[in-house]
């Protein structure tokens, strides 16, 4: 310890800090790499968080809260050391469902319900049962939320308020494309969600510039240049105090958690936020060289940083798989990459949030669409076609029963469905195991010869 005593009382104690987050060998060729990498994450964590709460239906600066506990807490807990948690969109159409029927208030107390949960069952070692589910739901799942998520989000394309229920977003569609066209402002916003889209996907296709500045930043950056210069009317982010926006729940609100309807959500939130974390980090492990991620802690990690969401009424977290593959990729090698991102996110919120508020809500709308789509599992549907319809079964029915009724439901359907696959087989398997013992019976008889 003498080696930190020279650098004087302040720089000493982050030494001793960044040393026990870091693993073994060179602290400074380490720590640039982490700040490089949680500089990297932060400019996509900022629209992505703003993204995502708007999708949600709750104020943006509620997205950023749960960015910056993903960050802060989350990221400081042992488990795993390259994911990043924060708002997902893979939650958002259950979130949005949750705050139409209980309200803000009764959202905090979902989260704070779902964080204890999670803590309870990692402490009881059950993390590694949430792999146990089987993927075709999972991913039916995911399907589902991104079907609903881009119905959602079509209609914020064009400054317009998306109807309630997935079957009346479905069918408003065509209203919505003949009203679009004969409204200059909708136009306009089209236009500016489109461009958003389509810049998006080019710079993806530009590893230099991707490298320099991350798709989301660069092409949200540029439809808000466009929007300014031009004057566009098109409708902006409304951002406010973040400190009026943190809401914790109160003595009502926990009194609902009586009701069997607000158990169900967060038996789903425990479903989805748990089972999400958990194959995410397993996605991630693959990406890089260091430590693995130890389940059980990381889903104790994700209930502490979900419990204290909840206490402050916020979005609830999970590992963000975007965010995690870029930090990877920009080089992190340890916790300190996750827990400086989500310093920077609480220094952005706290002094700069009136920047977000020249953002157009076409241009977060056109990254959650292209975020919708990519959690449609369009390969995994590839491959399982061959030999595995089953599976293709109960992905695509998962996915239905969500976008037509909610994600809880969704999730029971898809469990019952491969519950019911599973003894399918199981039953067909001990069938053609009795066939063949007793055609190795038939064929070990001697034939019966009578005696003269």
């Amino acid at each position: 310890m003498q080696q930190y005593e020279d650098l004087g009382p302040a720089r000493s104690a982050l030494f001793r800090v960044t040393s026990r987050l870091l693993p073994r060998g060179g602290t400074g060729p380490l720590l640039r790499a982490d700040v490089h990498a949680s500089l990297v994450v932060f400019l996509i964590t900022v629209p992505l968080s703003a993204g995502v709460a708007m999708a949600s239906g709750v104020p943006v600066e509620l997205g950023l809260v749960t960015g910056i506990v993903g960050g802060l807490l989350t990221g400081l807990l042992p488990g795993s050391s390259i994911q990043v948690s924060g708002p997902a969109a893979g939650l958002a159409a259950l979130v949005y469902e949750a705050v139409r029927a209980y309200g803000l208030g009764g959202l905090g107390v979902l989260v704070l319900a779902t964080g204890l949960f999670q803590v309870t069952l990692g402490l009881l070692r059950l993390g590694r049962w949430f792999r146990k589910v089987p993927v075709a739901v999972v991913q039916g799942m995911l399907a589902g939320t991104g079907l609903v998520l881009i119905t959602g989000q079509l209609y914020e394309l064009a400054d317009a308020d998306a109807p309630g229920g997935g079957l009346e977003r479905l069918g408003g569609i065509v209203l919505l494309i003949t009203g679009t066209l004969e409204s200059p402002p909708a136009l306009a916003a089209g236009a500016v969600g489109i461009g958003t889209m389509a810049l998006l996907a080019l710079w993806q296709r530009w590893p230099r510039g991707s490298r320099l500045i991350p798709a989301p930043l660069a092409a949200v950056l540029a439809a808000t240049a466009v929007t300014a210069v031009l004057e566009l009317p098109v409708d902006r982010l409304h951002v406010g105090d973040l400190m009026t926006a943190v809401q914790p729940p109160d003595g009502p609100d926990f009194r609902r958690l009586g009701q069997v309807g607000v158990l169900g959500t967060v038996l789903a939130f425990t479903l989805v936020a748990s089972a999400g974390s958990l194959f995410g980090a397993a996605a991630v492990d693959r990406l890089h060289d260091g430590p693995r991620t130890d389940y059980d802690k990381e889903l104790i990690a994700q209930g502490a940083g979900n419990t204290v969401c909840g206490m402050l009424g916020a979005l609830p977290m999970t590992t963000v798989v975007v965010r995690s593959t870029a930090n990877a990729r920009a080089g992190a090698r340890s916790r300190v990459s996750r827990v400086l991102q989500g310093t920077w996110l609480a220094v952005f919120a706290v002094l700069l949030p009136w920047v977000l508020a020249a953002v157009p809500v076409a241009a977060l709308a056109g990254v959650l669409v292209v975020v919708g789509r990519q959690l449609l599992p369009v390969r995994e549907l590839g491959r399982l076609r061959d030999g595995h319809r089953g599976e293709v079964l109960v992905l695509l029915a998962t996915a239905t029963a969500i976008v037509l009724t909610d994600p809880f439901q969704g999730a029971v359907v898809g469990l019952l469905l491969a519950g019911l696959k599973a003894g399918w087989e199981t039953t067909r398997l001990r069938a053609d195991r009795g066939r063949r013992r007793e055609g190795r019976a038939d064929d070990g008889r001697l034939p019966l010869t009578s005696k003269k």
